[in-house]
């Protein structure tokens, strides 16, 4: 079993920058891709930032702005986020998918808010 928790939301201005975590808990190694997506008012939820063994991806949206990185000793993955924009608004959540030998398993944090004002 594996667990998610995220941390690190909340209200900032925009410009400003806020840091997310992600501890991950159970099952999962440095082997396994995490990721961030999030999920606005009304909007499909959207990927943000994915990291693996063979590095990062991330939304053109966020290019430039967002860095995403993981502590393996930590089990921990993060969401730097500078020069928000009122249109980073949304619920960002931490993502993991893991092949058992059943098959593969989504597993999903609870969601942390994050509010850019203009």
């Amino acid at each position: 079993q594996v667990q998610l928790v995220e941390s690190g939301g909340g209200l900032v201005q925009a410009g400003g920058s806020l840091k997310l975590s992600c501890a991950a808990s159970g099952s999962i190694s440095s082997r396994n891709s995490l990721a961030w997506y999030r999920q606005a008012p009304g909007k499909q939820r959207e990927l943000v930032a994915t990291i693996n063994l063979y590095g990062t991806n991330y939304a053109d949206s966020v290019k430039g702005r967002f860095t995403i990185s993981r502590d393996n000793a930590k089990n921990t993955v993060y969401l730097q986020m500078n020069s928000l924009k009122p249109e980073d608004t949304a619920v960002y959540y931490c993502y993991c998918n893991i092949r058992w030998s059943t098959g593969p398993v989504d597993y999903w944090g609870q969601g942390t808010q994050v509010t850019v004002s203009s």
